[in-house]
């Protein structure tokens, strides 16, 4: 027997780990919640502004969160990747640029759609914090 998973059973465990995927996140969108991670929050209020490549969107998250947020290269484009994956953001356009492709994202209306939900979301937790705090 293999130390691989399903060895010795006669089947894969890729079909089912594919089809627990498909179940689990094709056509689903995030609501609105802990599904949607801060660094895409940011990912995503970038590109209300319009169409950005890598490069820029990582600039400018750095200034928006005042520098406590940068994702690393390899963690931004993992993160371009599942929210085009969800239909958040789609390319827009490519270009070459010294001899490097450079691609440009847009946010879709879904996208638009899950990071008003999770503004609004932070706002009202942020609300029954400061509805308690009694003036000093």
């Amino acid at each position: 027997m293999s130390g691989s998973p399903g060895a010795g059973r006669g089947r894969s465990r890729e079909p089912r780990l594919k089809r627990f995927v498909e179940r689990n996140t094709v056509g689903r969108m995030p609501r609105g919640t802990a599904e949607v991670s801060e660094p895409m929050y940011f990912v995503l209020t970038v590109l209300l502004d319009g169409p950005m490549h890598g490069h820029a969107i990582m600039k400018e998250i750095a200034a928006l969160s005042g520098g406590r947020v940068r994702p690393s290269v390899g963690t931004l484009y993992g993160i371009l990747d599942r929210l085009c994956e969800r239909g958040m953001i789609t390319v827009d356009r490519e270009e070459t640029v010294q001899g490097r492709v450079r691609r440009h994202f847009r946010v879709t209306e879904a996208g638009r759609d899950v990071v008003l939900a999770e503004a609004r979301r932070m706002q009202q937790a942020a609300a029954l914090v400061m509805n308690r705090i009694q003036p000093a």
